[in-house]
């Protein structure tokens, strides 16, 4: 935001950050449309189960390897025109993949899809910092998460029926959408003042300095861990855990995932109003101390009642650590201030933890158990925590 906040202002959210969540929303329904799609696609070109897979991991490493350039990309340009044209590069790269004819082609428009998706987000959470006062700025993020998790669940929903058409077809539909999200998110911003402002800011806020608040330092070491565990172990190992240790069908998976999103979208408004009024500490340590306990939790568990309950804490734990982690990095950036490579390196600790987490839990599953792997990822979260002990609280308190 430009200056101060009028006392009316700061107790309500911009008409700005509103459009940004439901473009949030719009984009992650997208996420979940092709997800469902992309290893049959993939495997639609007789290649293997491990090549398949890679087409999947290119995003991410596409993700991470960009992330520095998109950093330095939104502090030299601004966050609304490295949105908007991250966002064209993930709509002509996806509608690129439906007219794929050869597994190469997929893998690269894939993995062009991956910078793109770096840009929108690095930027689209720049301009939620200087949109949002700081009172609110736990809100904010709670929204923001919450509207990409609902897009989440009801995107495979669609991409599911989408399939039985073509499987090219997911794709078509996600870059058509990214298109009219760009439209929309163009249109009701154009104008903006305060988006304006943001474009035309002044200094940037270095990542040296960040480095310097043992609030960033902490941030980074839980978005390791969340990174670690939720979008890396979780995904990878609780399908298989549920067919080959409950020995329940592999359908089940989709119903526990969607569990622990229930269970997330319950906790993120929550926490983050609750970030607001009593700082992002003490909520990251609640979060990091339930949501580990409930990983290593998982690995213990023997019914699938006893599952889906560990499936919900899980859920309760990540609700309650995201929006405070988030909003902490908000606050060390401020709102004067450039800060891409802040950000991005912020989002990179959490893509690395998602890269390494399978891999390193699946080496423990084949060497030891699922117990021992869940209960390493639940301890590493856990351990979190001793970052943040010693960290001050970065959230300044109005007088």
């Amino acid at each position: 935001m430009s200056a101060a906040p009028a006392t009316a202002a700061a107790r309500t959210l911009p008409r700005e950050v509103w459009v940004l969540v439901v473009a949030n929303f719009v984009i992650a329904i997208g996420f979940g449309l092709v997800a469902p799609a992309l290893p049959t696609f993939a495997r639609g070109f007789d290649v293997s189960v491990t090549a398949a897979s890679v087409v999947i991991s290119a995003f991410a490493v596409a993700r991470l390897a960009f992330a520095p350039v998109g950093g330095r990309l939104v502090t030299r340009l601004g966050e609304r025109r490295v949105y908007l044209w991250g966002l064209l590069i993930v709509a002509v790269s996806t509608g690129a993949c439906a007219f794929a004819t050869e597994y190469w082609h997929l893998l690269v428009f894939r993995a062009l899809g991956g910078t793109g998706s770096t840009m929108f987000t690095v930027s689209g959470v720049g301009l939620l910092i200087h949109l949002t006062p700081p009172t609110l700025r736990g809100r904010a993020s709670g929204l923001w998460g919450t509207s990409f998790l609902l897009g989440n669940v009801a995107g495979p929903l669609v991409g599911g029926s989408l399939i039985t058409i073509s499987v090219r077809a997911p794709f078509l539909v996600y870059a058509v959408s990214l298109l009219v999200a760009i439209a929309f998110v163009w249109l009701l911003l154009r104008r903006s003042t305060l988006v304006a402002h943001g474009d035309d800011r002044g200094p940037t806020f270095p990542l040296r300095a960040a480095l310097r608040v043992s609030g960033y330092r902490a941030a980074l070491v839980s978005s390791f861990a969340n990174g670690w565990a939720v979008f890396g172990v979780r995904v990878s190992l609780m399908p298989l855990f549920i067919v080959e240790v409950l020995e329940r069908d592999g359908a089940f998976a989709g119903t526990a995932l969607s569990v622990f999103a229930a269970g997330n979208v319950v906790m993120l408004v929550v926490s983050g109003r609750l970030s607001d009024r009593w700082g992002r500490k003490p909520l990251v340590l609640i979060g990091l101390v339930v949501s580990g306990g409930a990983m290593v939790w998982l690995g213990y568990t023997t019914t699938v009642p006893e599952f889906l309950l560990a499936t919900v804490v899980a859920g309760l734990g990540t609700g309650v650590l995201t929006p405070p982690q988030q909003a902490a990095v908000a606050d060390v950036i401020g709102t004067g201030a450039r800060g891409g490579q802040v950000l991005a390196t912020f989002q990179m600790a959490a893509d690395v933890g998602a890269i390494l987490g399978p891999v390193v839990a699946g080496l423990l599953v084949d060497a030891f158990s699922y117990r021992l792997a869940f209960a390493a990822s639940g301890f590493l979260v856990v351990a979190a925590v001793l970052a943040w002990l010693p960290a001050r609280e970065t959230m300044v308190r109005s007088t």
